[in-house]
């Protein structure tokens, strides 16, 4: 097999603002195997988060190339590599590169509905944007958020877009004091499921009141081993390929998490349709889909995904 990564960087069609701050583009590290007639591909999203960037991705990569070169499988690539964008990356190749082998075609149904994401801005700007979105077919809108405005920019989007349904990802970014008080508030607004509000070293308090509205782990969640220390705090999970490392891992956290009782999302980072694509065997698993990295982009990968009207076509 020969092997190869490289870094990309995508521009992306307006600024992307969450509570830790603005991206213009999305660097990606991506991923070839190939045994001369076959060629897998897998992309990561280094995140500054969790000590990410393209350079330590990249490094990480290439100390296992040569073992994936000699035939490192995907079930050695787990005991070799921990969870994170650069297993993904990996993980990825050899599972499109497999996929391709054995002829099979697309893992899973022609199209996934998605939600789209609106990031931080005035309430009247979100709002706007809550219209323009809906009015595009889109019936399911995320809104990023972070400790100020919370009411009036939720208040804003709901009254723009009374039909739709509203999830809110607050990134870490909310303080316990306000949190009962707050989630009591967003469940009056008719917002259907909160991500992540505290940080992930002190979601802790979670368990001491009843939740008036779903809660989901993101930052807290990233393999199998994290979820019994979820359980009684957590109501959903956020699966994305770049914390689990892979496809491989995000499958078997699904199957367990589902066991366990969680309710389950499918989500990504600023990416291309790449990454949607490896994505998809999840699709059907989970309840709820964040697949909208690469509408953010100024231009695609060929062949790109579609998106239309809440969905994203393979």
């Amino acid at each position: 097999m020969r092997v190869r990564c490289f870094a990309e960087r995508w521009p992306l069609r307006t600024s992307f603002v969450i509570s830790r701050g603005a991206r213009t583009e999305a660097a990606v590290v991506v991923v070839e195997v190939s045994d001369g007639e076959i060629t897998g591909t897998g992309e990561c999203t280094p995140y500054p988060r969790y000590g990410e960037s393209v350079e330590s991705v990249l490094d990480q990569v290439q100390a296992v190339l040569p073992a994936v070169g000699n035939g490192l499988d995907r079930t050695g690539l787990l005991a070799q590599m921990p969870a994170g964008a650069a297993r993904n990356a990996v993980d990825c190749a050899l599972m499109d590169w497999e996929r391709q082998r054995r002829g099979d075609g697309r893992p899973g149904p022609e199209w996934l509905s998605t939600v789209q994401t609106l990031v931080i801005d005035t309430p009247e700007a979100m709002a706007s944007a809550a219209e323009k979105t809906v009015a595009r077919g889109v019936d399911t809108l995320k809104l990023k958020l972070d400790d100020s405005g919370v009411e009036a920019r939720v208040r804003a989007v709901r009254e723009a877009a009374p039909d739709a349904q509203l999830v809110i990802d607050a990134n870490e970014s909310w303080h316990r004091e306000t949190l009962v008080a707050r989630c009591e508030a967003l469940a009056g607004l008719g917002v259907a499921m909160l991500e992540q509000p505290l940080p992930a070293g002190d979601d802790e308090f979670l368990t001491s009141f009843p939740h008036p509205l779903p809660i989901c782990a993101d930052e807290s969640c990233h393999t199998r081993a994290d979820l019994p220390r979820l359980s009684g705090r957590y109501d959903m999970v956020n699966i994305k390929l770049d914390k689990t490392g892979g496809i491989t891992e995000a499958l078997a956290l699904a199957d367990e998490a589902a066991e366990r009782g969680f309710g389950l999302m499918l989500g990504c980072m600023l990416c291309t349709s790449r990454a949607i694509r490896a994505a998809w065997p999840l699709g059907e698993k989970v309840r709820l889909r964040d697949l909208d990295g690469p509408t953010w982009l100024a231009r695609d990968v060929e062949p790109p995904l579609r998106f239309e009207a809440g969905r994203v076509y393979w």
